[in-house]
């Protein structure tokens, strides 16, 4: 099927949420995906950090293949082992609490909003300016962006929004407050790293108050950072947090995974989901985990990211670059879905815009220093050409 006759199904057939490119890819490997006429790219985008050990990993498709051939489906009514060893692997690796498994990152922000307000028999949550936090009613009340609020109000009540610095937090956290959920790192906005004072005081103010502080790390957990776990490089450490994006290795999945206090909240009948925590799902993201959490990998996406920064810096029309680990952003001064426009379609590079000035780069965390430095000639040769026409 060609390209057109793809786009004439999308405007058929498919509700009209995403402004896709125009490029349909059938197949990838590693950092790398090739569209339907055979053109090869350079992903550092990994499908907004999904497949961040690249795509089609072999630990990751042998675990799904082996799985896939055994048992797809059961429900949450039996026991299944590879649902439990994630469970066991994801508390072990974090919190030590227990784990509630789910589809998505919004869902398991839903399941944090629940656990919090149910912790406290009700209650308000704080977020924070320019946070992302999901698309579903409870996620979308905790994400204070007014382009995607306004087409669904009424909200969820609630919600208090407050600049994230120490000083704001601690003026908006009292008794009846039943968590602060913040993103160590804001993606979606640009790449806004919330800084170690805001998360120490976010900490504090539920300590005294007996919130439950929630760290939301769909998209700068699993590795990105540089570490497992984003708050591991932090030294704040919450009492629950939200994983999802890379955790199913490039399959659907979400996990709320909590710390001690929380670990008991639900109950039998509290809280579900129909296809949360499959097997052949769960089995796919234990492969994604053991390949994750190798020490040297880890030390790599450090080492890899500063590399990628400092090339950053250097590129034409780029004003500053922010980040940590592999998970960055630069604002430049033209017009940035051109840039990525261009990128795409003249230089083979698949990064993304998150507003008129902003790209930002989630390249797989295996890459080499070789692809570093190509998608930044590719970026580079972008911005320039992108630059010229002003």
């Amino acid at each position: 099927m060609s390209l057109a006759e793809l786009k004439q199904l999308a405007r058929d057939h498919a509700m009209s949420t995403y402004a896709r490119a125009d490029v349909e890819f059938v197949r990838g490997s590693g950092s790398r995906l090739w569209d339907a006429e055979g053109h090869q790219y350079l992903d550092f985008m990994c499908g907004v950090g999904v497949t961040s050990i690249g795509h089609c990993h072999p630990h990751v498709v042998a675990a799904i293949e082996d799985q896939a051939g055994r048992l797809m489906h059961t429900s949450n009514l039996y026991f299944t082992e590879p649902a439990l060893r994630l469970c066991a692997r994801l508390a072990e690796s974090s919190l030590g609490g227990k784990v509630f498994l789910a589809n998505s990152g919004a869902e398991a922000n839903e399941a944090a909003l629940k656990v919090a307000r149910k912790a406290k028999r009700g209650g308000g949550v704080v977020v924070v300016h320019g946070a992302f936090h999901g698309r579903t009613l409870g996620a979308l009340s905790a994400t204070p962006q007014e382009s995607k609020q306004a087409p669904f109000g009424p909200l969820m009540p609630g919600f208090a929004t407050v600049p994230a610095d120490p000083e704001a937090l601690r003026a908006a956290v009292d008794e009846s407050t039943a968590a602060v959920l913040l993103e160590p790192i804001q993606g979606e906005s640009g790449v806004h790293v919330l800084g170690e004072e805001v998360l120490r005081a976010a900490r504090a103010v539920c300590d005294e108050h007996a919130a439950a502080l929630v760290f939301d790390e769909i998209q700068c957990g699993m590795g990105r950072t540089g570490t497992l776990w984003a708050y591991q490089r932090t030294g704040v450490v919450p009492d629950a947090l939200t994983a999802a994006k890379a955790l199913g290795g490039g399959l659907p999945i979400g996990a709320l995974i909590t710390g001690s206090r929380l670990a008991d909240v639900l109950q039998p009948g509290d809280h579900g989901s129909t296809f949360a925590g499959g097997p052949v799902v769960a089995r796919s993201a234990l492969a994604a985990l053991e390949v994750t959490a190798d020490a040297d990998l880890l030390a790599r996406v450090g080492e890899l990211g500063e590399r990628l920064r400092e090339g950053l810096r250097e590129l034409p029309h780029v004003l500053d670059v922010r980040g940590v680990g592999l998970m960055l952003a630069a604002d430049v001064e033209v017009d940035a879905p051109a840039v990525v426009r261009r990128a795409l379609h003249d230089e083979r590079l698949v990064v993304n815009a998150t507003g008129p000035a902003t790209v930002r780069l989630l390249p797989p965390l295996i890459i080499d220093e070789g692809e570093a430095d190509e998608a930044l000639s590719r970026l580079g040769a972008a911005l320039e050409a992108e630059g010229g026409a002003y």
